[in-house]
């Protein structure tokens, strides 16, 4: 994936929330595109190897969220969280994150991520079919920054983070836009 990469159209299945349904489990079905997440928005994608795991729920989903003010001061519309985990298991960690500023797409098939190049297998740590973990700064679609942790290959004995951490990317736009209005 690189800069310049139009992102590949997929169907993402999804649970929303449906006040109209009552009991506990108020949410329907609801098929997203990613034009429907992406088309006419600058926004921040990042990608994890799974919901409610160690790194990614205590620093990474957390300083996106706690962030979204000084991103969103540096022109980005919105930020999305992206796991090949089903819309359940995504929106069960939102949830429990108390997510208010990112948005989480599930790529419960991989689909997305395999056609961005990112799926590894995980089966050292018992996942089977991940996500490499990465950011992009997307404007309308397309790739304007990538962001891609070291060492992509399966069954990586670690879990590389710092290319893709919040910190990084800011930094980039702050520099990208102080160029911009030079």
């Amino acid at each position: 994936m690189k800069t310049g990469y139009k992102l590949p159209e997929v169907t993402f299945h999804t649970r929303v929330r449906d006040e109209s349904i009552e009991g506990p489990n108020p949410f329907r079905w609801e098929d997203k595109t990613t034009s429907d997440y992406f088309k006419g928005k600058r926004v921040i994608l990042f990608s994890l190897p799974g919901a409610f795991t160690p790194t990614c729920s205590t620093y990474q989903l957390p300083g996106f969220e706690k962030g979204f003010a000084e991103f969103q001061a540096e022109g980005i519309d919105a930020i999305y969280c992206m796991s090949v985990n089903d819309s359940f298991v995504m929106n069960k960690w939102a949830q429990d994150q108390k997510l208010e500023n990112v948005g989480v797409i599930p790529d419960g098939s991989g689909e997305f991520t395999r056609r961005v190049g990112m799926l590894v297998r995980k089966d050292n740590l018992g996942f089977g079919l991940r996500s490499w973990r990465y950011a992009a700064i997307v404007n309308d679609g397309v790739v304007e920054a990538w962001f891609e942790e070291p060492g992509l290959c399966d069954n990586h004995s670690e879990d590389p983070y710092g290319e893709s951490a919040p910190e990084t990317l800011l930094a980039w736009l702050k520099e990208a836009n102080a160029e911009q209005a030079a």
